[in-house]
């Protein structure tokens, strides 16, 4: 079996590069150890989370944010088997529609797990043992990544869960402890918390969402109390251990001190993901690492020639939109054309209510930088819409260059932020200026207003606050 494209792993990255070469004239095939196409991401990752995230919101509004819009209705209930089969169905429909668009962009598609046997060569073992050689001009490792353990605490997918095991709990618990302020933390925490769950973080940091713009960080903080998830930062878990139907974990603070224990019906840990590298044979043929990652040059080759990698195994934010945006650039240069992907443009959401999103430099990355800056901010209390909607928490800030008033960044904490980020992104892939988006007419009323009154900010010239 020959091919000009051997992909290993069918996520966002790898079955899109797929695709995309299909398209260039490429003969492609793809392997995947699941039996399901799409990866973790499709399967156990932003697609189940997005549909309880999504179900529990209603539930919540139905709970609590009708009756001041003057629709009363009775309490509602939770039916727990209909919730995940709402997720089932919509992660179905989904790994369906990647096989559909294989088929109709002629992949091929292996189950089981591939390994690089040599350059050009690739091996699928079956689950009945059975292999398959691959012979192929160009290997892509697509793999992605895998839960991070934390030492000494053992997954059980019961009653400590990763977050696989929290996109399927049997019932909603009475107490969560989630170990991490990560991304994943407080969106599963958050589903599990409009359910009825008692939510307690504990963050070895002292602050959440790492690596996010400060300022958005602590207002969210602010915003998840008042809706009662309850923090212990700067701890750390040192145990974990079953007490009865549910687990009792013992924290003491990261820079030492006294330990306290936490009960609670489920441990979910969160303190992020770890490329998935181990049985791709990449040791024996000599493909050189970079603390974990698959080390690749700005073409995503390695170091040996005609093997490439893409997504979580690869430097950069483990983001699916990620993966598939090299996924695209990979194909395009494997077929004789200029692929590129502006890794400075890259945006990143959290979906929770409200949500976050960000592009580009955080304000404490341009300080790093000695990066002189401006900073434009306007709060959702003061827009229409958001007062129509009763969505008024959060806020736009964008972060300009203070000599050229080039946008650098942009942070909005607010219902639908993960929409809005995109007008930035374009704006900043234009390279344009706050000055460029605060002289685009913006629909009124509309959230998106916002955005434009927090780029008239930037010169100090909002009418509506």
């Amino acid at each position: 079996m020959s091919y000009d494209l051997v992909v290993i792993g069918a996520g966002p990255g790898g079955y899109v590069c797929a695709i995309r070469a299909a398209q260039l004239g490429l003969k492609v095939a793809v392997v995947e150890k699941r039996k399901t196409l799409g990866g973790t991401c499709l399967n156990i990752g932003c697609i189940p989370s997005k549909a309880l995230l999504y179900a529990s919101e209603m539930f919540e509004e139905a709970n609590h944010g009708m009756a001041p819009l003057g629709v009363v209705v009775a309490a509602p209930t939770l039916d727990h088997a209909a919730l995940m089969k709402h997720k089932d169905d919509t992660v179905a429909a989904n790994v369906n529609g990647v096989a559909y668009l294989f088929k109709k962009n002629k992949v091929d598609s292996l189950t089981g797990e591939g390994s690089i046997r040599s350059p050009g060569k690739v091996v699928v073992k079956g689950e009945d043992g059975n292999e398959k050689l691959l012979e192929t001009k160009a290997i892509v490792i697509a793999t992605g990544s895998d839960v991070a353990k934390l030492p000494g605490v053992e997954i059980d997918e019961t009653t400590v869960v990763s977050s696989t095991g929290a996109l399927s709990l049997p019932k909603v618990p009475r107490k969560l402890i989630v170990v991490g302020a990560g991304v994943i933390g407080l969106e599963l925490g958050s589903v599990w918390r409009r359910l009825g769950a008692e939510v307690t973080v504990v963050e070895f940091l002292d602050r959440i969402l790492p690596g996010m713009d400060g300022e958005v960080a602590k207002q969210f903080q602010r915003l998840l109390e008042k809706q009662g998830f309850a923090f212990h930062l700067g701890h750390k878990v040192t145990g974990v251990e079953k007490a009865g139907e549910g687990v009792r974990a013992t924290i003491e603070p990261a820079a030492g001190g006294e330990a306290k224990v936490l009960d609670a019906d489920v441990v979910l840990v969160a303190i992020g993901r770890r490329p998935y590298t181990h049985n791709l044979g990449l040791e024996a043929q000599g493909v050189a690492m970079d603390r974990g990652m698959i080390a690749v040059d700005q073409h995503f080759a390695t170091n040996v020639p005609g093997i490439y990698a893409i997504g979580d195994v690869v430097r950069g934010p483990m983001l699916a939109h990620k993966a598939e945006d090299e996924g695209v650039a990979l194909a395009e240069i494997l077929a004789g054309q200029a692929g590129h992907v502006n890794y400075d443009v890259i945006p990143g959401v959290v979906y929770t209510s409200p949500e976050i999103a960000s592009v580009g430099k955080t304000e404490e990355e341009l300080k790093a930088a000695g990066v002189a800056y401006k900073i434009g901010k306007f709060p959702f209390t003061a827009n229409g819409r958001a007062r129509a909607m009763r969505h008024t928490d959060g806020f736009v800030k964008i972060l300009a260059d203070a000599a050229t008033d080039r946008v650098l960044g942009a942070h909005i904490v607010g219902f639908g932020a993960g929409e809005m980020i995109h007008e930035v992104c374009v704006l900043m892939e234009f390279g344009g200026s706050a000055e460029d988006l605060a002289r685009t007419c913006h629909a009124h009323p509309t959230m998106s207003e916002a955005v434009k009154e927090a780029a008239m900010a930037v010169d100090k010239r909002a009418i509506h606050v």
